[in-house]
């Protein structure tokens, strides 16, 4: 499936911004579903097939953030997150969360659908969506990612990433004992200039950690470099 193609699922209980959002979307190709609470969101993603989710945080019957927990429990579809709240650990949370990315209201149009369009580009390529490349397999230690059917495994047990997350650990897999700094794998993964993006990459890093290591607090693969950034070690 073209990305371009993609349905995306609208969630917010504003109904009159779901409708601009919608009609913004569908301008741009996209087929959309909308949803105006947590619990709706959660039905509509079970009876269509939904690619992306934009997603408000406040809402009655089941907030944003209580839906993402759901639907990462099963899926790892792209999830943004929609919120008047701007303020730094109001992002930070939406993406502990489970979200891949955060954009504020008032939101600019063209932010949004290129935002849409990169993770969309991703999630493609990416995510829980087959690759028919030749398979090319990276190992360290115990990880083990294989390129071709985009899966990573460690000590032999499949591990469940985020098409952000696999992108991020598949660029420092590839480039073992080489540091990335904050703003390079955020320019490198989204493919958008880097701009105060430190907490957004911290969050991703520390899910993957969560997921690859056996004690995230002291971690054998994943090293954060103080004051520089972040590598995989090369050996192991």
């Amino acid at each position: 499936m073209d990305y371009i193609t993609a349905t995306i699922l609208v969630v917010d209980d504003d109904r009159d911004i779901v409708a601009a959002i919608a009609k913004l979307l569908e301008l741009e190709g996209y087929k959309t579903v909308r949803a105006y609470d947590g619990i709706e969101a959660l039905e509509k993603l079970s009876e269509n097939d939904i690619q992306l989710i934009l997603i408000d945080v406040m809402m009655p019957r089941l907030d944003g953030l209580s839906a993402i927990m759901k639907i990462r429990d099963k899926r790892n579809i792209p999830i943004i997150v929609l919120s008047a709240k701007s303020e730094d650990t109001d992002k930070i949370l939406g993406l502990s969360m489970g979200a891949d990315d955060y954009i504020t209201k008032p939101y600019n149009p063209m932010e949004l659908t290129a935002r849409v369009k990169s993770s969309l580009r991703r999630y493609m390529q990416l995510g829980d969506i087959g690759s028919i490349n030749k398979t090319d397999v990276i190992k360290i230690g115990g990880l083990e990612l294989d390129k071709g059917a985009k899966s990573i495994t460690v000590d032999g047990e499949p591990v469940k990433l985020t098409a952000t997350e696999l992108k991020i650990l598949e660029l420092l897999m590839e480039n073992a004992g080489h540091v990335f700094s904050a703003e390079e794998i955020y320019r490198r993964v989204w493919n958008e200039d880097a701009y105060a993006v430190e907490n957004t990459v911290m969050v991703h890093i520390r899910h993957i950690r969560e997921k690859i290591e056996i004690d995230p607090k002291e971690p054998r693969y994943l090293k954060v470099v103080w004051g520089i950034g972040y590598k995989i070690e090369k050996n192991i």
